[in-house]
């Protein structure tokens, strides 16, 4: 087997970043900092298309398990380093074909160091050649249950049959931030998962209707905050008390469009927190067609309110696919806990589908929601979350 000592790490979509790539993989170089902070023993080296840890006798699984949240990362190995001599790569990749159980094999090299003195064909067919002398295994290019792959370097090579699948996107953080709307339900902790994945860090504003809904039910969706914040190292949210501009919502609009005028309010108190909080969008988990609120006409409608852009990442994704992302990212046990939210509590029984700008104007017209929007801005709550209940925050 190998004798892990090193981790090689890949960029993936990086690679194509042209002149902004520093800057990716700077930033790519401080998250995997962040995530094994707890490992002192470690040491990195950062090259232009690789970043390699050396273990010193860490536990490689909890090494493992901690890069697997780290968006930025295409693909990674465990592997062994050995000094470049053409000796001790042959004699390490046949003692790696002599402990192994399978019947085929494949060598794979990349020769890094162009002063190695062999090509990397010549090396393949070489270790190739001495692994057919002295193992039972067969060559196999296409379907080989053993892939050996050989990295050399100047001084080192590094050797491993094992590839471990990252979880892709952009390094958190990288391009920017954006204020997310962060309910308690299923597909707004996804969203927020599929935004910090194309490299933004995510800050929430929560609207919670105290007595009608519960201090449980905010405290379910800071876990779920807390839950999403794995993968950025913390997050900051919002909660803005929204009772009195909710009641007077239900109370001079008609049935049909009170959640329309509650969703434009809600809008607009997101674009004020994203603008005070330097984010340059608003971030929501709808799905098309999922709900009233949700219908194109709507959500036109809603956005009317607001001047910033507004990321929608489960847009064309249906419930059955933002559950199995949910239960992937383990937030869909919690989500689905009963406890009430803002959105449900005075939910109308026929909520118009395909509203329009000026009749939503014609009822806010017909009560001071500006002051009690201000009010609401004004006893807003701010606290940061952390995974794990930790207080260190990485970008």
């Amino acid at each position: 087997m190998v004798h892990y000592d090193t981790v090689l790490i890949r960029f993936g979509e990086l690679t194509t970043k042209g002149k902004n790539r520093k800057d990716f993989i700077n930033r790519l170089y401080q998250n995997i900092l962040y995530v094994l902070r707890k490992v002192p023993q470690l040491d990195y080296r950062k090259t232009y298309d690789r970043i390699y840890i050396t273990l010193n006798g860490a536990d490689h699984e909890y090494v493992k398990a901690q890069l697997k949240k780290v968006f930025g990362i295409s693909s990674f190995s465990f592997t062994e380093a050995i000094p470049s001599t053409m000796e001790d790569i042959t004699s390490t990749c046949l003692r790696l074909a002599k402990e192994s159980d399978k019947k085929s094999f494949k060598m794979m090299t990349k020769r890094h160091d162009k002063n190695f003195p062999e090509h990397s064909d010549t090396i393949n067919r070489k270790v190739a050649t001495k692994i057919l002398e002295e193992t039972d295994l067969k060559v196999d290019v296409h379907h080989p249950e053993l892939a050996i792959q050989v990295e050399i370097h100047e001084g080192k090579t590094y050797i491993t049959y094992d590839k471990i699948a990252g979880i892709g996107g952009y390094p958190a953080g990288i391009n920017g931030k954006v204020m997310m709307m962060l309910s308690g339900g299923i597909d707004s902790p996804v969203a927020a998962y599929q935004l910090i994945k194309r490299g933004l860090k995510i800050e929430a504003v929560h609207f919670a209707s105290p007595p009608y809904t519960s201090e449980a039910a905010k405290n379910k969706v800071l876990k779920l905050a807390s839950m999403v914040s794995e993968y950025q190292g913390g997050m900051k949210v919002h909660v803005v008390p929204f009772t009195d501009l909710q009641l007077d919502i239900y109370k001079t609009a008609k049935d049909p469009y009170a959640i329309t005028l509650m969703r434009r309010m809600m809008f607009r108190m997101a674009e004020r927190l994203a603008k005070e909080n330097n984010c340059l969008a608003i971030g929501t988990g709808e799905s098309l067609g999922q709900v009233a609120s949700q219908t194109l006409e709507s959500m036109a409608t809603i956005n009317d309110v607001v001047h910033m852009p507004v990321l929608r990442p489960l847009v064309s994704m249906d419930k059955v696919e933002i559950i199995k992302l949910a239960r992937e990212l383990g937030t869909y046990e919690t989500s689905i806990l009963p406890y009430e939210d803002c959105c449900t509590i005075f939910n109308p029984k026929n909520p118009v589908t395909k509203p329009t700008i000026k009749k939503s104007v014609f009822f806010e017209n017909k009560f001071p929601w500006q002051e009690l929007l201000e009010e609401a801005m004004q006893k807003t709550s701010g606290s940061i979350v952390y995974p794990d209940e930790e207080k260190e925050d990485f970008l």
